[in-house]
C-alpha cells in the first residue's frame, strides 16, 4: 500500500544495474543522500523488483532493533545490528551488504553539499571487504537529499534535547521542517503566554522526531551502480598500508556516480 505512494512521489530507479556479480557476495557501499526514509525504503522496493529471489542485507543502527515498529520494519526488510560480526556473517553466506559508511555525519550535511559524498574517514567497511575476500560495489544514490532539505549539521541539538543522548546521537539535523515547526509554535503561543512559556513549548517541539527525518518535498531518488572493485585490486598485496588508497579509491567511485568532482 505505501509502495505505490512512494513511487508517485520519489519515482525511484536503478541505473546500470548490469554492473552488479551475477553471483556471490559483494559489499554494496553507498552514499547516504538524505536524511529521511524515503531513500532506504524506495532502494528496497526496487531490489526487490530485481532481485526477488536474491536478499540484500543492510546495516541499522543496533538500537533501532529493541524500538516497538521500528524493529519490526528492519527486520522484514533485511536489515541488521550495523556490527562487525553481523556483516561477516550475512558475506560468508554467500549475501550481499549494504553499507553507508557516512552514516548520520553523511545524511545530516547541509542541502548545498548534496552532492559531495563524505564517508568522514570511516574505514570499517573496507576491513570487512578485505576479511571476507569479496568485492566492493559502488553505489551513488542522488535526489533524497532534496526531500528533507537540512540547513546544518548540528552537534547543539542533541543536548537541547532528551531523546537524542537516550538514542546515543552527537549530531541532528536542523531542517526546514524544524524550524518552520519552532516558527510557528512561537507565532501562535507567543502573544497569549508570554517569553518563557513560549520559550518552553519550542523547547518541547525540538522534541519531535518526524521533524528531523520526514520527507516533506516529493523528488526523483536515482540509484547508479558502479564496476565492481575486487580485492585485488583494492589491497596491493605490495602496499604495507593499503587502506588509505583503497579509501579515496571507493569515495571517489561513489562521488563519481553521484556526480563528478569540479
Amino acid at each position: 500500500m505505501v509502495g505505490p505512494v512512494l513511487r508517485l512521489l520519489y519515482r525511484p530507479a536503478f541505473e546500470h544495474l548490469e554492473r552488479l556479480p551475477a553471483s556471490g557476495p559483494f559489499l554494496l557501499v553507498a552514499n547516504h543522500s538524505g536524511a529521511g526514509q524515503a531513500e532506504s525504503v524506495c532502494l528496497a522496493l526496487l531490489w526487490l523488483d530485481h532481485h526477488p529471489d536474491r536478499p540484500l542485507v543492510a546495516f541499522a543502527h543496533p538500537l533501532g532493533f529493541h524500538l516497538p515498529v521500528v524493529g519490526w520494519f528492519l527486520r522484514s526488510v533485511g536489515a541488521v545490528p550495523s556490527t562487525r560480526a553481523h556483516a561477516l556473517a550475512a558475506l560468508r553466506a554467500g549475501l550481499p551488504v549494504l553499507v553507508f559508511p557516512g552514516g548520520d555525519h553523511e545524511a545530516f550535511r547541509p542541502l548545498w553539499e548534496a552532492s559531495r559524498v563524505d564517508f568522514g574517514g570511516r574505514r570499517g567497511f573496507l576491513g570487512l571487504a578485505r576479511d571476507a575476500g569479496v568485492p566492493v560495489v559502488p553505489l551513488g544514490i542522488r535526489g533524497s537529499h532534496h526531500t528533507v532539505p537540512i540547513l546544518q549539521r548540528s552537534r547543539l541539538l542533541p543536548w537541547l534535547t532528551l531523546w537524542p543522548r537516550l538514542l546515543g546521537l552527537k549530531r541532528l539535523p536542523l531542517t526546514v521542517l524544524l524550524v518552520l515547526q519552532a516558527a510557528a509554535v512561537a507565532v501562535v503561543a507567543g502573544p497569549a503566554l508570554g517569553p518563557l512559556p513560549t520559550l518552553g513549548l519550542v523547547w518541547a517541539s525540538l522534541h519531535n522526531p518526524i521533524a528531523y527525518l520526514l520527507p516533506i518535498l516529493p523528488g526523483r531518488i536515482r540509484y547508479a551502480f558502479g564496476a565492481p572493485l575486487v580485492p585485488e585490486a583494492l589491497f596491493g598485496p605490495d602496499d604495507p598500508d593499503p587502506l588509505p588508497r583503497a579509501y579515496a579509491a571507493v569515495e571517489g567511485a561513489v562521488q563519481g556516480l553521484v556526480r563528478p568532482p569540479r
